[in-house]
């Protein structure tokens, strides 16, 4: 793990910003006049930098494959070739299967290498590598790689592009432009925007974001919030993950913009405990944009406040639930609210308060700094926009893939993800995290929208793909679902504390073989029960992928023979 963001121990990396080890120690201009080491700033007396700029992700995905290491090994290998290097800590291009990803300042561009070991940077200096030389972990320029190129990156726009801790970089990429729109114009104005742009929330609901805005800007009230829910505890998605990690101040800015907005002066980020590394960039980037003025009690010198927190959560599921989070924020059991009221109207602390996901609040910059027609512009029907769409499971590239809505399933699982990574053919895909519905091969082409999807069953909800090849068990997976429901559930209403334990038992007959149509009709009665009278999504989802599992493959319960089986047999 890397240590937090501060001065770093000897032989340490810092969590982001630049190596100062080595030569290299302030990457943007105004850093550099405050620098306090002089003497290993990486530029000359007259400001001009001289050194090469080295990128190497501090990503959990990058550290989890050795990226620490790597950037060590170039540091080293730097100090002993006398190399004038600044090595930069950057975000994840996405890119998974090519991490660690190093990427190199050239007059040509950024040029890539991937993936890349520590024992494989004495040959990549050796083969000329700070200026693109060849090698044969040489991907050529970033910005020129297909699965780069064919994206629409609205939100993740300054992911891996820049430095995740540096207010220059930021600002030099649009940062705070947003913000800065947003003090000059009225509450009700910043509203119509989001209103007018067609964000949707982007946890799951897909509800109007301009609405729940607007409904908390309306209640009178003598204290407000802003909460935004980064308990990413979905399987297969990652995007909050990245972004917190890999572009913190887009974040902060959204959640500074909410609170403009609505009037409040203070907002929580709910952080899941699983990730340390996103709470270090957080809490570095928070401290850093309250210096600047961006965050505290005069807001870009606006007269308006906002200060803003970081919280962790305690590692429950149900917790990404809003009216369970704000039950663990006030420090009590993270347990469902029954509704209403709605926590627009009466929310933490029984005051009005604006929840979105990390996602929704990130693609508040843009819309803000380059009006509500442009974000429109992009997707199709009533899902406007983008969506970081995350791929994961039994493919060959895995990966974060930003396009706008209208693309299709069968797009990126194949012209993104490659086909599986196993070889065999792909036959369901879970869309939309634990909760959400299997979708078979026969539905890879229904758009990614959200109306699309609720047509046939499903939903995208936060992005996640979670891929499965042709050895899939459908019947054991609509069984896991159940199981991850007794398991996560809060335990306040009956449908879903005893709905999904009676659900389990009720798979394992019909996977046994025990009175098959007597225990099919109940598990439908029980899902209909399940659905209708849960307090929450948890228990009220579960029965989308038992119920899409047992419609696209009833073979795998038992309930046609399965002909190839039979005649090997």
């Amino acid at each position: 793990m890397s240590p937090l963001p501060g001065r770093p121990k000897a032989g340490s990396l810092p969590l982001g910003g630049v190596e100062r080890g080595f030569r290299g120690a302030c990457s943007a201009p105004a850093e550099r006049a405050g620098c306090a080491e002089p003497a290993l700033c990486a530029h000359s007396a007259k400001g001009a930098p001289v050194s090469t700029r080295v990128f190497v992700p501090i990503d959990s995905a990058a550290l989890s494959l050795g990226a620490d290491r790597v950037a060590r090994a170039i540091a080293d290998e730097a100090g002993r070739r006398g190399a004038d290097v600044t090595l930069v800590r950057n975000g994840s291009r996405g890119m998974f299967w090519l991490e660690p990803l190093v990427e190199v300042d050239t007059p040509a561009g950024r040029i890539a290498y991937g993936p890349v070991k520590a024992e494989d940077v004495a040959g990549l200096f050796a083969a000329g590598f700070l200026a693109g030389g060849a090698h044969p972990l040489a991907l050529g320029r970033v910005d020129a790689m297909p699965w780069l190129a064919g994206q629409q990156r609205l939100t993740f726009a300054r992911v891996g592009l820049t430095d995740p801790l540096s207010i220059d970089d930021y600002r030099a990429h649009e940062g705070f432009a947003g913000l800065a729109r947003a003090i000059a114009l009225s509450g009700a104005e910043i509203v119509k925007e989001m209103t007018d742009s067609g964000l949707r929330g982007r946890g799951g609901a897909a509800f109007p974001t301009g609405i729940k805005w607007r409904t908390v800007l309306d209640t009178a009230a003598p204290e407000k919030y802003v909460v935004c829910n980064a308990d990413e505890g979905d399987s297969g998605t990652f995007s909050d993950r990245m972004l917190m990690e890999g572009d913190p101040y887009c974040l902060i800015e959204g959640m500074a913009i909410a609170g403009v907005a609505v009037g409040a002066s203070r907002g929580y980020i709910y952080l899941r405990s699983e990730y340390p590394h996103a709470f270090g960039m957080l809490q570095a980037a928070i401290a850093r944009a309250r210096a600047a003025g961006y965050l505290g009690a005069d807001v870009m010198g606006s007269g308006k406040a906002f200060e803003l927190e970081v919280r962790i959560g305690a590692g429950a599921y149900i917790c990404g639930e809003e009216t369970a989070m704000l039950e663990s924020l006030e420090g009590k059991r993270g347990v469902v609210r029954a509704k209403p009221p709605l926590p627009a109207i009466s929310g933490l602390f029984g005051a009005p308060t604006v929840i979105n996901n990390v996602m929704s609040f990130a693609s508040v910059p843009v819309i803000l700094a380059r009006g509500a027609a442009f974000y429109r512009d992009y997707g199709s029907g009533r899902s406007r926009g983008t969506l970081p769409f995350q791929l994961a499971g039994n493919l060959k590239r895995t990966g974060l893939v930003e396009r706008a809505f209208g693309l299709t399933l069968r797009e990126l699982l194949y012209d993104y993800g490659g086909g599986s990574a196993s070889g065999r053919p792909i036959r369901a895909v879970q869309v939309g995290g634990p909760l959400g519905a299997y979708v078979p091969e026969s539905q890879f082409d229904v758009p990614l929208d959200y109306e699309a999807y609720v047509a046939i069953g499903a939903m995208v909800g936060h992005g996640g793909l979670v891929a499965f090849d042709d050895t899939v068990d459908m019947a054991h997976m609509a069984r896991y679902a159940m199981e991850f429901c007794a398991i996560e559930s809060c335990g306040k209403c009956t449908p879903c504390r005893i709905g999904s334990t009676r659900g389990v038992e009720v798979i394992d007959r019909i996977i046994a073989g025990e009175a098959r149509g007597r225990n099919l009709a109940l598990l439908d009665s029980l899902c209909d029960t399940m659905l209708a009278g849960s307090l929450c999504a948890l228990g009220g989802m579960t029965p989308y992928p038992v119920q899409s599992a047992l419609k696209h493959f009833p073979e795998d319960f038992g309930l046609i023979p399965d002909q190839d089986k039979q005649a090997a047999a």
